[in-house]
């Protein structure tokens, strides 16, 4: 999405990081989150991509947005061929019809694109996401405890991935 496209779809952006939070994903926000609270976290999202810091992506069924991946690209200068993926964001209705996976293959071949090789992200470690990523080919490096909590406040641990990706020489 660019800047104007991500601007015109915050409300629906922010509708799929409330879904998920409510069904209990420990994607950074507590169960208290509000709307607004949820628009704003987008609101700067767009802000990134709109500095050229992240690429946002959105999928769509039937003209609807269900879902949505970041890849953030702005790193150290000793890091220019990496890149981490934040907030695999899938509504709930709308699981297990392979969108998160077109989303993490739109995402490889993005940071391709932004002539990035390294990809490195974290999930909770035992959730469906984690097994997603070992299905993608991605490696897990190990598992942090009590990284996060659940928006219940209870606390979760942390499995951290990388992938290579082909540098195209």
């Amino acid at each position: 999405m660019s800047a104007a496209e991500g601007r015109q779809y915050l409300q629906p952006l922010a509708e799929v990081l409330l879904d998920c939070v409510a069904g209990g994903a420990s994607v950074s926000f507590m169960a208290s989150l509000s709307n607004a609270a949820a628009e704003s976290f987008f609101a700067s999202v767009v802000e990134g991509v709109q500095r050229g810091d992240r690429i946002l992506l959105a999928a769509f069924l039937e003209s609807k947005l269900v879902g949505t991946v970041q890849i953030q690209t702005a790193t150290p200068p000793n890091q220019p061929h990496r890149a981490d993926i934040a907030k695999l964001l899938v509504l709930r209705s709308a699981r297990g019809q392979g969108v998160a996976t077109r989303l993490m293959d739109h995402a490889e071949e993005a940071s391709r694109l932004a002539g990035k090789t390294l990809l490195v992200l974290d999930t909770v470690t035992g959730g469906e996401a984690e097994k997603l990523y070992l299905r993608l080919g991605w490696t897990k490096a190990g598992v942090i405890p009590n990284y996060a909590l659940y928006p219940d406040g209870s606390w979760c641990d942390t499995s951290i991935f990388w992938k290579q990706l082909p540098d195209g020489r």
